[in-house]
């Protein structure tokens, strides 16, 4: 087990190295002049030549790529050039937000698609199978931003259970998970429909394997097999699955909270972008990148706890 956690370690550090490469190239291709554009039209050349030298853009690229990966080892993220705040502390008030809305919205679809696929599963091609499968496929169809103005338009406007937006911050617990209520669902939606589609389908290759009929032959009913042994072995592509919709729910929120007004991650990324604020753009990409790459690491050691045979290839 040891021996597999540092392969998957050393993978781990080779992506975050790759990535930070590529983000940074990226970025930095982006045309325009940020102190340019800061400055405006009228500006003067030798004003906005100060003003790159402050911003640092005076500086060969290699150096300033060190330079910025060297403060993130260290903590520093550098300073904002539209905010004029640390980025650390932009991104320490937003991650309160865009976090738990990516928890909440993952925990929602896990509550509703475990059930449903395993229910498919265990009755496959019965009326409430067939039932599921097409809610699945509506639920993948719909995107997740018109969805969010429909419960908008029934739970804020018309019935008034929720506000239309905005976040009152965590001082008051309850309020706050009651302003993520909607953007969660309005999140989960798309998840839980395809992840319920993964279990199921996970489930009843299981359910046709040698093992299960063997436990039958030995006197198991087929509820016995499935929740003893099928369910076990077919977590592994589900929890592959929640891995990468843990990622996207917290990368990949930016157009709701865009209509929820929530001051999250991904409303500093398209701020930043708008402002040409590239260090903003940058740390925080890679930041979501480091977590991204981090719960595929985690998401592998659990791999190894639930499959036993992936600690002896190793």
């Amino acid at each position: 087990m040891i021996r597999y956690a540092l392969g998957r370690f050393a993978s781990l550090v080779i992506s975050l190295i790759v990535a930070s490469i590529v983000i940074f190239a990226v970025v930095e291709v982006i045309p325009g002049d940020p102190a340019a554009f800061m400055l405006g039209v009228n500006a003067r050349p030798d004003t906005i030549a100060a003003l790159r030298a402050e911003m640092g853009l005076d500086q060969p690229l290699i150096a300033r790529y060190l330079s910025w990966v060297g403060g993130m080892m260290q903590g520093d993220f550098g300073m904002s050039w539209t905010y004029k705040t640390p980025v650390a502390d932009l991104i320490g008030d937003r991650v309160w937000v865009s976090l738990p809305l990516a928890i909440y919205a993952l925990i929602l679809s896990t509550i509703v698609a475990f059930p449903a696929g395993i229910y498919a599963a265990s009755r496959r091609g019965s009326a409430g199978d067939t039932a599921i499968m097409g809610a699945t496929q509506l639920g993948v169809a719909i995107p997740n931003f018109w969805f969010a103005m429909i419960l908008v338009l029934i739970f804020a406007i018309n019935l008034r259970w929720f506000s239309a937006g905005g976040f009152p911050g965590w001082g008051n617990p309850l309020a706050a998970i009651k302003a993520l209520t909607l953007p969660a669902v309005a999140l989960a939606l798309p998840q839980a429909a395809i992840l319920a589609r993964v279990m199921r389908s996970s489930l009843l290759d299981m359910l046709g394997e040698d093992f299960i009929r063997t436990a039958r032959a030995k006197g198991l009913t087929r509820r016995q097999a499935l929740w003893r042994h099928a369910l076990r072995n077919a977590l592994i592509p589900v929890l592959t699955i929640i891995g990468l919709q843990f990622s996207f729910l917290l990368a990949g929120g930016i157009i709701i909270e865009q209509v929820f007004f929530l001051p999250g991650l991904g409303r500093l990324i398209f701020q930043s972008i708008s402002a040409r604020d590239l260090i903003v753009v940058e740390s925080v990409v890679m930041l979501l990148v480091f977590t991204v790459i981090m719960v595929n690491f985690i998401v592998d050691l659990t791999y190894a706890a639930v499959d036993p045979r992936l600690r002896v290839r190793a």
